[in-house]
């Protein structure tokens, strides 16, 4: 068994797919039209036939309200690796994004937490 999808819950399926792609630079992989919303699915660049993050509508009462809740407490909804996370800081920077934690030494990790500006915090860490 392995992960074939995972999903981050957006408030804006368009805003969402624009921030992923065009800022964080994941290649879109789905774009499916499902009633009112649709299947839109992204991969990383570098493993396009990876693990699948879906851009989950938080239409839901319950989404909306867990989507709140862990971003009020500076919960992150996902992590995602990078290689070298002070070069992907700075890149992230540069393009505006509003980051929570600056880039921080955790055991062997190194972490930094950004506002996704679809009502998430995401976490970015490198081993």
């Amino acid at each position: 068994m392995k992960i074939i999808v995972t999903s981050i819950f957006v408030q804006d399926q368009d805003m969402a797919l624009e921030f992923y792609t065009e800022t964080l630079s994941f290649v879109k992989k789905h774009d499916v039209p499902i009633g009112e919303f649709r299947w839109i699915t992204l991969v990383s660049p570098d493993e396009q036939d990876g693990t699948e993050l879906l851009l989950e509508p938080n239409d839901h009462p319950a989404a909306k309200e867990y989507q709140k809740k862990i971003f009020a407490d500076g919960i992150p909804a996902t992590m995602f690796g990078v290689a070298d996370l002070n070069q992907e800081y700075q890149r992230l920077l540069e393009k505006g994004v509003k980051f929570t934690m600056e880039p921080t030494k955790m055991g062997e990790l190194t972490i930094a937490v950004f506002d996704d500006t679809c009502g998430n915090l995401i976490q970015i860490a490198q081993k």
